[in-house]
């Protein structure tokens, strides 16, 4: 059985090695289901942001790697068990020369601008904020985004809390920082977004025992150890165990 998972240039998600072999926390873990319930071929299609959700719809693939689930998404395709819940965050230059720590900061910036992949939550959520479509800028891969907070042509590039630790990790504090978001509380539990597998709606069978696997595997030791190697730890990982 071959099961094809496109994925994206995100690390610490998945990323494409020098010698083109993907890899990443969510590449591991599709790896290590995918495996466990008899697929003995797998293979890795890159794409873009945009094409995940059209491109399973359309049977291009047969998986995506972990997304944010949505109501909106969540009406184009099927998802599996959530794998892992993580806030946002910003990566700027180093010393945060704006004191860009939340998108409401960046909002009551006028000089301030954000870097925002197409198609992604960060997008709403810096609306959501009060950040004017004029303050954002609309990019197609993360390594234009990162490029452009380095050049100071935007000032933060909103992604995942964990993902930019992992960038600035890979690239340097020297250089750049990042900044993870702290939202205001109102005296209520703050409840992460969560991301999971998408698949198909025609494809049932693979959904099916994929989440029945996760069930089984999310938080073994061997899934922490796994995805400790990549920075996920329990803070990621606890969350959707308590669902």
């Amino acid at each position: 059985m071959k099961v094809t998972i496109a994925y994206i240039e995100e690390p610490p998600f998945g990323w494409t090695e020098n010698n083109r072999i993907a890899t990443g926390a969510d590449i591991e873990l599709a790896e290590v289901v995918l495996r466990a319930i008899g697929v003995t071929r797998i293979e890795h299609r890159l794409t873009s942001f945009s094409e995940l959700l059209p491109g399973v719809q359309a049977g291009h693939w047969d998986m995506n790697v972990p997304l944010f689930v949505t109501p909106e998404r969540a009406k184009l395709v099927a998802f599996s068990e959530p794998v892992w819940a993580i806030g946002d965050g910003f990566l700027v230059r180093a010393g945060n020369p704006k004191a860009l720590y939340s998108y409401a900061s960046l909002a009551n910036r006028d000089d301030a601008r954000l870097g925002i992949i197409a198609g992604q939550v960060q997008h709403a959520s810096a609306k959501a904020a009060g950040v004017h479509p004029d303050q954002m800028v609309i990019f197609e891969h993360q390594a234009d985004a990162i490029d452009a907070v380095l050049s100071g042509h935007i000032d933060a590039y909103a992604s995942t809390a964990v993902g930019n630790r992992i960038l600035v990790d890979r690239i340097g504090g020297s250089v750049l920082e990042a900044v993870e978001h702290k939202p205001k509380m109102n005296g209520k539990r703050q409840e992460l977004p969560v991301g999971a597998f998408s698949f198909s709606r025609e494809n049932s069978g693979l959904l099916n025992a994929v989440s029945a696997h996760l069930r089984s595997y999310l938080g073994s030791p061997d899934h922490r150890a796994r995805m400790a190697r990549f920075g996920l730890t329990r803070n990621e990982i606890d969350p959707v165990l308590a669902r």
